[in-house]
């Protein structure tokens, strides 16, 4: 299997994010708000996150990274030629 494409990752990322947003009952607007970061861009899958911002989010949903990335990401280890 190859590894997801980058439009692939956004979109999954995207998914994730607003997921956690709904389980936890709050807005984009409220998100923002909280967090400083543009929660619209991010469900949108158009915006590529830098990892400190995932932490960040982390932090606001209380979660680890690991389980910020269970479920959503299918990683599969890449056939790169030898």
């Amino acid at each position: 299997m190859e590894i997801e494409s980058k439009e692939q990752l956004l979109q999954n990322l995207a998914k994730r994010v607003k997921e956690l947003r709904e389980i936890n009952d709050v807005t984009q607007e409220e998100a923002l708000n909280d967090t400083g970061i543009l929660f619209s861009r991010i469900e949108q899958g158009k915006r590529d996150v830098q990892l400190s911002t995932i932490m960040k989010l982390c932090l606001y949903f209380e979660i680890s990274l690991s389980d910020f990335f269970d479920g959503t990401f299918d990683f599969q280890k890449p056939n790169w030629p030898n």
